[in-house]
């Protein structure tokens, strides 16, 4: 071969090479597509202020965790999350005109993230409300929503909310097969013992019942996403400490008395945002 035939191969060469760096540079630059699925943990029901043009009925924050991991990874993200959502609204709608949850994902979806099933068998809002009305006729005094209810909560939780998260996990996995999908846990909202009577008027007795009840939940929660496949993202450890009891600034969950959201028993802002980096974290998103 000659020298200028040598020399108009190697630049060819080279001028390839350079096309496929700028190609794989310009692909690896292309944004995630990331959707947003869930319930009022993921929505941020109760942080202001609310997201433009989302639902108002859904009670979405325009800084809910979803909001927060797409400005951190640079992330299209399309938010269907809606405050009240339960494992059913995946597939079925919840409101007039909002289609369930599940039609925002696609084979195109890049990463899914969600908190569900706390709603289901409006297990949360009826144990709260239980407990605090029998922890307000005792005056914080003994057990009486343990005493009155027993293990009925976690029942319904191990039979009932278990295979629902399980269906709807499927349904997430068989409409997004190639996306990486975090589901998580709920952070704690009373502490393992004690309490504070001045903020959630529920019995000392009945602190560790309604912990329990919220263990429960998360381990059904984790126990789906194995089954099915899907990431837990479990901050069980990392919420230890930031309860409803907790000061102001420490606290990732609101108390309904003296509460800096509107929405008591939720996250505020600090609560979403370390949400945002632990389900990054597990997804390996940073």
């Amino acid at each position: 071969m000659s020298r200028r035939l040598l020399v108009t191969a190697a630049a060819a060469m080279i001028a390839a090479a350079g096309t496929f760096a700028v190609t794989t540079s310009a692909n690896a630059a292309d944004p995630i597509n990331y959707v947003a699925l869930g319930d009022s943990y993921s929505a941020a029901s109760g942080v202001s202020p609310s997201a433009p043009g989302a639902p108002a009925q859904c009670l979405r924050s325009a800084l809910n965790y979803p909001t927060l991991i797409a400005r951190a990874t640079g992330a299209n993200v399309v938010d269907v999350t809606c405050g009240a959502a339960q494992t059913s609204h995946f597939t079925t709608s919840q409101y007039p005109g909002l289609a369930p949850q599940v039609d925002a994902l696609s084979a195109d979806t890049d990463v899914v993230t969600m908190t569900i099933g706390g709603n289901d068998s409006g297990i949360f809002i009826r144990a709260a409300a239980t407990c605090a009305l029998a922890g307000f006729f005792t005056g914080g005094k003994g057990s009486p929503c343990k005493d009155g209810n027993g293990s009925s909560f976690e029942d319904t939780v191990r039979n009932t909310t278990y295979p629902d998260l399980v269906k709807a996990l499927t349904a997430v996995r068989e409409k997004a097969p190639n996306a990486k999908v975090g589901i998580i846990g709920y952070p704690w909202i009373v502490p393992a013992t004690g309490g504070c009577f001045d903020k959630i008027p529920v019995a000392t007795g009945d602190i560790p019942y309604m912990r329990s009840l919220q263990a429960t939940l998360n381990d059904a929660i984790g126990r789906a996403a194995a089954a099915t496949g899907v990431t837990y993202v479990d901050i069980n450890q990392l919420a230890d400490g930031h309860d409803v009891c907790a000061a102001p600034g420490v606290r990732w969950i609101e108390p309904p008395i003296n509460a800096q959201n509107s929405i008591f028993a939720h996250p505020n802002a600090l609560g979403e945002r370390e949400m945002a980096a632990a389900a990054m974290a597990a997804l390996n998103l940073n």
